[in-house]
């Protein structure tokens, strides 16, 4: 595959970074080792503009062109952070922080990213600026919105913002890509629902409340089957059905619903909403409950603007085996999807080969995507901002 060679040269080292990064996962916004080694591989490349604390523990750094006569800028993002999961792999790498592993693949971005640095210090092969952009918390703290909230794209002036994210199930070598919606907005929901609790003998003397979140329960999945478009994607999943119950024989007095609503459209964002409000309070009632629906708001959509999906596609098929560039949209999210709500850009996934999945403890990154991650990092780079 046409790699840079440079980066192939690279591989050996590039791989060592990763691996140390496995071996000292860190989680959240906690990722101080991390990004203080991320901060000393930037220096040793010859970078002196290099910022840290963005979005509390992000670091940011500029590559200058050799020369800068449009004054574009293009921002290129890895996120730093682990999960909270014990590995499972048997690696001679494996972490030696119980309890955090590296199982989504995030040491492989920021290795990644930090190979295309050196790269890019190195030739300079282009005209006008590179912001380096590693992030903390993915995992659930979206610190690509902390990022952004201490001003990243004003202050760095970045006019357009590209990331990636390895896949497990793609073949190493390909990458897959679409214009629009790619990754879903999430958020979470939960229902608490109050009766009248008393004895199981005695049902007509309480309100069920468990037979009242039951009937919830079911109806919610009208929503996705009977008011969403059928040619819209959207997922409605409960995870958590408690009851204040101590003993088989009592009926609750409440009882709480605790679940997920995954969109790729707004409309059906807020439509998911309204609908289990008023399904929730309408269902209580009609049995003589209540029902309070508390709405957490996750990472929205993680939506690739079309023109930049199709620079970050050119530069794929020009590193690359195969490009998918009509790949179907997949429901976890992902909060680079932020970033992309204040500037255009471009989302792709990398090829990660036969592994297990993301956040699984067996999950392992296939070092063998590095030259390509680091090269479509690279080429992208070398075409949006061609020498003069």
């Amino acid at each position: 595959m046409p790699i840079k060679n440079r980066l192939a040269e690279m591989h050996e080292d590039i791989t060592g970074w990763r691996r140390h990064l496995h071996m000292h996962p860190e989680l959240m916004y906690d990722v101080h080792e991390t990004a203080a080694f991320v901060e000393q591989k930037l220096r040793g490349f010859g970078l002196d503009d290099i910022t840290t604390g963005i979005g509390r523990t992000g670091v940011v750094a500029v590559i200058e062109g050799r020369t800068n006569t449009t004054g574009r800028v293009i921002g290129l993002r890895a996120d730093m952070d682990a999960l909270p999961i014990e590995e499972a792999t048997g690696l001679d790498y494996a972490s030696t922080v119980p309890g955090k592993m590296h199982a989504c693949g995030h040491d492989g971005h920021t290795a990644i990213l930090l190979g295309a640095a050196r790269y890019l210090s190195e030739t300079r092969n282009f005209d006008g600026k590179v912001v380096l952009i590693f992030q903390p918390a993915e995992e659930g703290g979206a610190g690509g919105k902390a990022m952004c909230d201490d001003g990243l794209m004003e202050r760095w002036g970045i006019q357009e913002v590209y990331g990636l994210h390895n896949m497990p199930g793609l073949p190493v070598g390909e990458f897959a890509i679409r214009s629009g919606p790619l990754l879903a907005a999430s958020d979470e929901f939960e229902i608490i629902v109050t009766g009248k609790g008393g004895h199981a003998a005695a049902p007509h003397e309480a309100v069920d409340t468990t037979l009242v979140a039951a009937q919830i329960l079911v109806t919610l999945q009208s929503i996705v089957s009977r008011s969403v478009d059928p040619i819209k994607s959207v997922v409605l999943t409960v995870g958590i059905f408690e009851t204040d119950s101590v003993a088989s024989n009592v009926i609750a007095h409440t009882a709480r619903l605790k679940g997920t609503v995954r969109t790729l459209e707004r409309e059906n964002r807020a439509l998911a909403e309204e609908r289990i409000r008023r399904i929730a309070g309408d269902t209580a009632s009609a049995f003589g409950a209540t029902a309070e629906v508390i709405w957490s708001p996750g990472y929205p959509a993680t939506v690739n603007t079309p023109v930049e999906t199709e620079y970050a596609a050119d530069a794929a098929r020009a590193v690359g085996q195969a490009v998918n560039d009509a790949t179907d949209p997949i429901m976890p999210s992902e909060d680079f999807a932020y970033m992309l709500e204040e500037r255009p850009g471009a989302y792709i996934f990398l090829g990660n080969g036969d592994t297990a999945m993301c956040h699984h403890p067996a999950y392992q990154f296939d070092d063998e995507a590095i030259p390509l991650g680091c090269s479509w990092f690279a080429e992208l780079v070398e075409r949006r901002l061609p020498a003069s």
